[in-house]
């Protein structure tokens, strides 16, 4: 039995991540030996947003939900990886299921062995006291900021909690009264 046939048999016929029944392609989860325990199948708006990360739809990668829990280690490391992906764009519930999720160690070590280092080229966000800032991470603001446009000062001592990243090392974003908003980082202190 081809390689193609066994994933088919193995998914039912759907997509091992969304569940879609529509046409099908078969991806190797890289590091590999090409076997088929170590490929899914995946439907072609998976494979397209796995291919362009530019292109992601955060709302169609909610079907992690249920296939993180999957019995198949190559299932198991490609949810870790967009959710972990998903996280990083500040996605908070990608990161609630990242803590939920339970990886062996092995598989722990072959997901993380996958990802790419392109992140590790970019400065890193940090506070007025130099704390290095990730997303999801809780802030106070040291100085009143008059925000533009929305009317009001977000004032000193203010808590911005579940910060979101953005590609400027300087700059994040946060909730003041409800507003999201871009702050300085340089004005902000790690809670």
């Amino acid at each position: 039995m081809s390689i193609e046939q066994t994933l088919l048999q193995r998914c039912d016929a759907k997509c091992e991540l969304c569940a879609q029944d529509t046409p099908l392609s078969p991806l190797e989860v890289r590091p590999s030996d090409g076997s088929a325990d170590q490929c899914v199948m995946i439907c072609e708006t998976c494979s397209g947003q796995i291919a362009q990360t530019s292109t992601i739809d955060a709302n169609h990668w909610r079907c992690l939900n249920d296939s993180m829990w999957s019995p198949v280690a190559a299932v198991q490391v490609m949810a870790w990886r967009q959710l972990n992906a998903l996280a990083k764009t500040g996605e908070a519930w990608a990161q609630d299921q990242l803590d939920m999720m339970y990886l062996e160690d092995d598989v722990k070590t072959w997901a993380e062995a996958g990802i790419s280092d392109e992140d590790d080229d970019q400065e890193p966000t940090r506070d007025s006291n130099g704390a290095q800032l990730h997303a999801g991470d809780n802030v106070t603001l040291i100085k009143d900021l008059a925000v533009k446009g929305a009317g009001f000062t977000a004032k000193r001592g203010t808590a911005v909690r579940n910060i979101s990243l953005t590609n400027n090392p300087e700059h994040i974003e946060g909730r003041v009264n409800g507003v999201k908003i871009v702050l300085l980082s340089c004005y902000l202190k790690k809670a």
